[in-house]
């Protein structure tokens, strides 16, 4: 029932005879009680409302059956305005702490998960525009099969997949928090740095799906047209500039490539599953040659177990590209700063309504 409905049924008791001010209390709070299932009062809301109305009485003891209902009318409307949002929110809670908890005993059971959660995270948020003002993360749209046929997504199917548990377990959170939320906890789980990440992406329909062709490309046929599209195509659309570019590429530590995915081959680093600025080292200080296989160009190392993809070689090719990249490669706490901000960075591009989230 309505406070209108609760201090109606006042009025009319106090019409038979005239009551006290413990009376009319005890009356108020039996009457919320019995209301409590319609209000989705919980018992702690209850007891706010019992002290709410005790001190309303306490500081002006009504003596007419005029002042009762006004007394008794403010008491109750502005307690149950004061617990309805709380009730409401307590309704929607979700505790990302246990999703959080969920996507890394994924991980721990099998840590090479933990790259593609991560790949899975950028790519949902990767597809952002400015200009256009769609794409990214805010609608967890990289679930749709839609999405999932963009060449770039190619075999991050699975990681959905392996997330449906999560979702089961927390149905309240969105697929879109869900994702991002796995992204960053990938890191953590892979020995990297705790980013900060926000809730409250609202999951939308098939048909807010952004259109193919965002995502970055490893070759666009030479260096110079491959940092064109690095910078003009990709992350210049989103808001990034030459430093995040280079610092969200050090995601390239972790993972590797697979011939039935992206078609190229190997991992970037020996230790894929973590994170740190060894990516850049190797990049700097190691003699990459093209490798000689039927599948497209990429570079190897002098021992064959190692790969770099042409735009990762950019990071030292390019001037402007190699400053950070040496910065990176000789301050690790440097890069790991710079990469928490760039990857929150992406992963709230274009959403709203986004409150700051404890999650580890």
């Amino acid at each position: 029932h309505s406070a209108f409905g609760i201090e109606r049924r006042l009025f009319k008791r106090r019409q038979s005879r005239p009551e006290s001010s413990q009376t009319m209390l005890k009356q108020a709070a039996l009457i919320a009680f019995a209301s409590s299932a319609a209000m989705a009062l919980q018992p702690s809301n209850l007891q706010t409302l019992q002290r709410g109305l005790h001190t309303r009485l306490a500081a002006h003891e009504p003596t007419t059956a005029l002042e009762r209902g006004a007394v008794l009318r403010g008491a109750v409307a502005a307690v149950v305005a004061a617990v309805a949002p709380t009730t409401a929110r307590a309704a929607d809670a979700v505790d990302y702490k246990a999703v959080a908890a969920d996507v890394a005993k994924i991980i721990k059971s099998d840590p090479d998960k933990g790259p593609t959660f991560l790949r899975l995270a950028w790519h949902s948020s990767g597809d952002y525009s400015k200009q256009a003002r769609d794409g990214g993360s805010r609608g967890g749209t990289i679930r749709f099969k839609e999405e999932l046929a963009h060449g770039g997504n190619a075999g991050l199917a699975k990681a959905v997949k392996w997330l449906e548990p999560v979702k089961k377990a927390h149905p309240g959170a969105s697929y879109a928090d869900i994702f991002t939320l796995a992204g960053v906890v990938a890191v953590k789980e892979a020995n990297g740095p705790v980013i900060g990440w926000s809730s409250g992406r609202v999951d939308e329909p098939v048909e807010k799906v952004a259109p193919d062709g965002r995502l970055p490309n490893a070759d666009m046929g030479s260096p110079s047209k491959t940092a064109d599209h690095l910078r003009d195509g990709v992350f210049y659309r989103m808001g990034f500039d030459d430093r995040e570019i280079v610092a969200l590429s050090g995601a390239h530590a972790l993972g590797r490539c697979h011939p039935d995915a992206s078609g190229y081959d190997g991992p970037w680093t020996p230790t894929p599953t973590t994170l740190n600025n060894g990516y850049y080292s190797l990049l700097l200080n190691v003699e990459w040659t093209p490798r000689a296989w039927d599948g497209p160009f990429q570079y190897e190392d002098p021992s064959k177990k190692l790969m770099m993809l042409p735009s990762d070689l950019l990071l030292v090719t390019d001037k402007k590209f190699l400053k950070y990249t040496k910065q990176y490669a000789s301050d690790n706490a440097r890069f790991f700063t710079d990469f928490a901000a760039a990857f929150q960075k992406l992963e709230e591009n274009g959403c709203s309504g986004l409150t700051p989230t404890e999650w580890a």
